[in-house]
């Protein structure tokens, strides 16, 4: 398992809400790239709650949707935009009990379009949400001038 690197930071006005370390009010997710995965350990706030100490559904699909995106980039090389997102809701996710997990991989692709698959397990393990998400995927030349995606090597550190 590698950790990925976020190398947005550099970008001036990046606050990105799901994955910025540095927006006070955002999800502050990090990543790894686990073998065909990419996945996240995540440790909700009470803040971030619908239900009494459940979750917020929103916030769900949020998780879900960064870390889709994250797959794309990581793992296909490229910058896309969120097309679809559908989310099974399976089991409420309580805030109480520690760090959930969050696993991504790749269904198919469709010429631009990527779908991706993404898990969303409890601290114990049980299954609460599953999705498949649409990414319309762009060329290299328009995700690096468009997107401001990096030299692929950023994303990691240097072995």
């Amino acid at each position: 398992m590698k950790k990925i690197l976020n190398p947005y930071p550099k970008y001036e006005g990046y606050n990105c809400f799901g994955c910025s370390p540095e927006n006070a009010h955002g999800l502050k997710m990090e990543f790894f790239e686990d073998g065909d995965h990419v996945i996240c350990n995540w440790q909700p706030s009470n803040f971030l709650q619908g239900y009494h100490n459940v979750l917020h559904g929103g916030i769900q699909a949020t998780l879900m949707d960064e870390i889709g995106s994250w797959f794309v980039q990581v793992k296909l090389k490229t910058a896309g935009v969120t097309s679809n997102l559908n989310v099974r809701y399976i089991k409420p996710v309580t805030i109480l009990e520690g760090e959930l997990l969050l696993r991504a991989s790749f269904l198919q692709k469709r010429r631009n379009l990527v779908d991706i698959f993404v898990e969303l397990f409890d601290p114990s393990g049980i299954l609460c949400a599953k999705g498949e998400i649409t990414y319309f995927t762009f060329s290299p030349e328009v995700a690096k001038n468009e997107f401001n995606y990096p030299d692929f090597e950023e994303f990691f550190e240097k072995e």
